[in-house]
């Protein structure tokens, strides 16, 4: 993981679960401004990159989706974030022309739960959707489970496998990969670890042999 926020969430959520000697552990890198060749580097020695780019346009941000195949921009159904559509539309619509690859979409999330604020979900996808990105139809509420999992350096998924949250995040993410379910991207994984091993022994080119996934 590469965490580009000043704020450092995903770096001290990474530092919390390397201090637990029963979780499997995750390397993490700070990077900031012109992060491109650094990520092109990454690239090379790991069959994911996720990067956390916080929510400010900076050169990052930029960086990233220059070599990303998904980038994935979360909004609250609030209007200070719905703002921010426009600004992002074009930031996106730069880099396609650098990538133009790049699988970017919209997903809301912290939504509330209550019945009568439906509407708000409603509107802020409806919103999203009159600028030429893709909205994922999954979201997410509002759920003190993702506080305790950022705390804890747990993921939701581990902490209750068969939660709510944990049934959001596999949404979101078989959405954004355009899998049927969590099976089908197991296999995937599966099969990307595979050829980059059989790469690593020569029976392939070693030149992006594999797909590379990268998430905003």
């Amino acid at each position: 993981m590469v965490d580009c926020d000043p704020q450092r969430t995903t770096s001290d959520w990474i530092h919390a679960r390397n201090n637990n000697p029963d979780l499997p552990s995750i390397n993490c890198v700070q990077l900031y401004g012109k992060i491109r060749n650094d990520l092109l580097s990454l690239e090379q020695h790991y069959d994911f990159v996720i990067v956390d780019c916080g929510g400010q346009d900076n050169l990052a941000l930029r960086a990233t989706m220059s070599v990303a195949s998904h980038v994935l921009m979360p909004l609250r159904p609030k209007r200070r974030d719905l703002k921010t559509v426009s600004h992002m539309d074009d930031i996106v619509a730069t880099c396609m022309m650098i990538n133009p690859k790049m699988q970017a979409s919209f997903v809301i999330t912290q939504c509330p739960s209550l019945p009568n604020q439906a509407n708000r979900i409603l509107e802020a996808k409806d919103v999203c959707r009159t600028y030429d990105i893709n909205v994922l139809d999954a979201i997410t509420y509002s759920r003190n489970i993702y506080d305790d999992s950022e705390e804890s350096g747990l993921s939701v998924i581990e902490i209750e496998p068969k939660g709510k949250a944990a049934d959001e995040m596999r949404g979101i993410t078989c959405e954004m990969l355009q899998a049927k379910n969590a099976t089908e991207i197991r296999n995937r994984i599966a099969t990307i670890h595979m050829n980059k091993m059989n790469s690593m022994r020569g029976e392939y080119e070693s030149s992006r042999s594999q797909e590379k996934l990268y998430a905003v």
